[in-house]
């Protein structure tokens, strides 16, 4: 395993972390707790010491997995959660500082943990980031001994760079991938300088770019899959990184074309984001445990070439940039 430092946490993270969405089983068809810590077990023996989570994954169950599992282990590992989200309506209103510390709270329960190395804000309305009294609370219970430092999860680039203005965000989660190529530009060049953390999620696409999807493809109605694709409950671009599945398609089939035959569209994706040295770490995720080893096998791929790289962004020019570009 590679390890690179998450920002000005000092956090010294594995490049290939885990994404626990959906780590107890697919994508609503429940959760399976026996499942999860197999897995969870597995990536901290493979040197995952990156694990990402959130109170609302099913309802706490998440946190609770990846809790009982930390605290199973010697070894150091880094518990990132988020919270927010269960504020309904998710309005800027719903926002205030007793109610977040409120949810902190209630993550430490269900892990079990004295201390959450990253409590991340989890996508909240965009006033949200106009509020210096939401940032300054999370910087009172980092006094307090109850979390080791803030993070923002984004939908937008604006959205980041307008969080890593104050000086306790140390982290930023957001969607960056083959199919999103607009972080890369302004807001990696402020994260560094600024020092921030940057943690690349929705790597593959919701799946899109594992090249196992066809337009037969069937998602049961429970994935966010079939019934978030024009941003019915959240935000569109969570699901297919906010591009139609169509388009989707032709775009995978002419990355293919781009790489030799031997080499796997999954790890040919995860190993573009990780060329980005501003990136800390990339956090896919997993619902069974032979994703979680196609994904490891992607620290033993090459480096892609300069030319590959101009085809990849030759390819979002054409077919992505037009629906994305300008909305994330």
């Amino acid at each position: 395993m590679n390890y690179r430092t998450l920002g000005k946490t000092g956090y010294k993270v594995s490049e290939i972390g885990l994404g626990t969405w959906q780590v107890g089983g697919k994508w609503g068809s429940g959760f399976d707790d026996q499942n999860a810590e197999k897995i969870l077990n597995e990536a901290i023996d493979e040197g995952i010491n990156f694990i990402d989570t959130a109170d609302v994954y099913e309802n706490g169950r998440s946190e609770h997995a990846v809790g009982k599992v930390i605290r199973s282990r010697s070894e150091k590992v880094y518990i990132a959660t988020k919270c927010g989200r269960f504020i309904d309506p998710h309005v800027n209103e719903g926002y205030r500082p007793d109610v977040l510390r409120g949810f902190v709270e209630q993550s430490l329960k269900n892990t079990g943990l004295d201390r959450l190395d990253l409590v991340q804000l989890h996508c909240p309305p965009p006033e949200v980031y106009y509020r210096p009294e939401i940032f300054a609370e999370f910087e009172k219970m980092k006094e307090e001994g109850k979390i080791g430092h803030l993070g923002v999860s984004v939908q937008k680039v604006e959205e980041a760079l307008k969080a890593i203005e104050y000086s306790n965000v140390g982290a930023v989660q957001i969607i960056f991938n083959m199919f999103r190529h607009r972080p890369s530009e302004l807001f990696f060049r402020e994260a560094k300088r600024r020092n921030v953390g940057i943690i690349a999620r929705v790597p593959l696409a919701s799946g899109l770019l594992t090249g196992k999807f066809d337009k037969h493809t069937e998602f049961e109605s429970g994935d966010h899959r079939h019934f978030n694709r024009e941003g019915e409950v959240f935000d569109r671009g969570e699901t297919f990184s906010g591009i139609d599945y169509e388009t989707g398609l032709e775009a995978v089939d002419r990355l293919r074309s781009i790489f030799s035959d031997e080499l796997n569209l999954v790890h040919i994706a995860l190993k573009w984001i990780l060329m980005f040295d501003e990136v800390s770490t990339v956090i896919p995720g997993v619902s069974k445990i032979e994703q979680l080893y196609s994904n490891l096998k992607t620290l033993g791929m090459r480096d892609l070439t300069d030319k590959e790289m101009e085809a990849v962004k030759a390819v979002y020019d054409e077919l992505i940039r037009p629906q994305v570009h300008h909305r994330w």
